[in-house]
């Protein structure tokens, strides 16, 4: 039996739960602190829209709200010190999206590392380092969207036991019980991608092992996920990059939209269809849709792994024209053996 104090009050159990989520982290950056600059929950609250709305990031959140805030007319500048966007989506993918916030009248500066913050009559002032070049920006909103944090360091982990990393994330095992028995970890604090569906495969994991007997882990879980930009990006499995670094042998199919037929009736022909396939058993890997719907398109090659259907099933299959899922034909066609 385990103990535990809550609010000054004790329960008792056999097996505890840890799922408390993470947090917006908030780089040391000079006078950072003394400015209102917001988080992807406070931008939620605003009211009017900015002026001008500089977001410290490149990854999924700024790629939402730059693109979202822009739209409703405010004049958008992203800030990223790598030197492009998305860094964990291969660049190809990252070029057409960077293109795509460019024509909505995104201004996107890579290689710039935001090193001083303060306050200039009523608006914000940022200072760079650009190119190796000193610049600065004056704008009326900051949005901190550079990453997350575990919210482990106040829940006294340290009386348990438990270690954590040195970002604050639990280390688990396959069936996500920690390092001390009877003690789990779910969702965001246990590391990895931190998403509301893992989150809840998680609970599913844990519940049924425990309620149920089942032997169920997280070894080789599928993550899909989306970017919810427009169009959005819908991800499964294997970038080419992770496939390449891994050293395995694959075969790449790639589409533009501009080939795919319900876009061009549809009058959007913006993204791209992108699939890792293992050479030897045809199996996919991992896709990368960026397309309207592409999360849905997405949803589809998932279903293909997860069944083990090879990439030249999906190719000469059958899908109903006109939809976006028929071009899953076109898409794998484009692989040279």
């Amino acid at each position: 039996m385990k103990t535990i104090g809550v609010n000054g009050e004790t329960l008792r159990a056999d097996k505890i739960f840890i799922n408390t989520g993470a947090r917006p982290a908030i780089p040391d950056i000079e006078g950072l602190d003394a400015v209102p600059y917001l988080t992807s929950t406070t931008i939620l609250d605003l009211t009017e829209t900015p002026q001008h709305l500089c977001i410290l990031g490149a990854g999924y959140v700024a790629m939402e709200m730059g693109q979202m805030y822009r739209r409703f007319g405010a004049e958008v500048t992203l800030l990223e010190k790598n030197t492009r966007i998305l860094g964990k989506e291969d660049e190809d993918v990252a070029a057409a999206i960077h293109k795509i916030l460019e024509e909505d009248g995104i201004t996107i500066c890579c290689g710039s590392e935001l090193q001083k913050v303060s306050r200039q009559n009523g608006n914000i002032l940022l200072e760079l380092a650009s190119g190796g070049q000193p610049r600065t920006i004056t704008c009326s909103h900051l949005l901190v969207a550079a990453g997350r944090t575990p919210n482990t360091d106040d829940l006294g982990l340290e009386k348990t036991g438990l270690r954590t990393t040195g970002h604050g994330i639990i280390p688990v095992g396959e069936n996500l019980e920690t390092g001390v028995e009877g003690i789990f970890a779910l969702g965001d604090v246990k590391g990895g991608p931190a998403f509301t569906h893992i989150s809840y495969n998680d609970y599913v994991i844990v519940s049924k092992n425990i309620l149920d007997k089942q032997r169920l882990t997280i070894h080789d879980r599928p993550v899909p996920y989306c970017m919810f930009t427009d169009p959005e990006l819908g991800r499964i499995g294997l970038t080419e990059h992770e496939a390449r670094e891994k050293g395995m042998d694959i075969l790449v199919a790639k589409l533009p939209m501009t080939k795919v037929a319900r876009g061009i009736e549809t009058g959007d022909t913006r993204g791209l269809m992108k699939a890792v396939v293992d050479k030897a058993t045809g199996q996919i890997l991992g896709a990368s849709i960026l397309s309207v719907a592409g999360g849905e398109i997405m949803s589809v090659i998932q279903m293909a792994m997860m069944g083990k259907v090879p990439y030249d099933q999906i190719r000469d299959g059958v899908f109903a024209h006109p939809t976006f899922s028929e071009s899953l034909n076109n898409l794998f066609m484009s692989i040279e053996p």
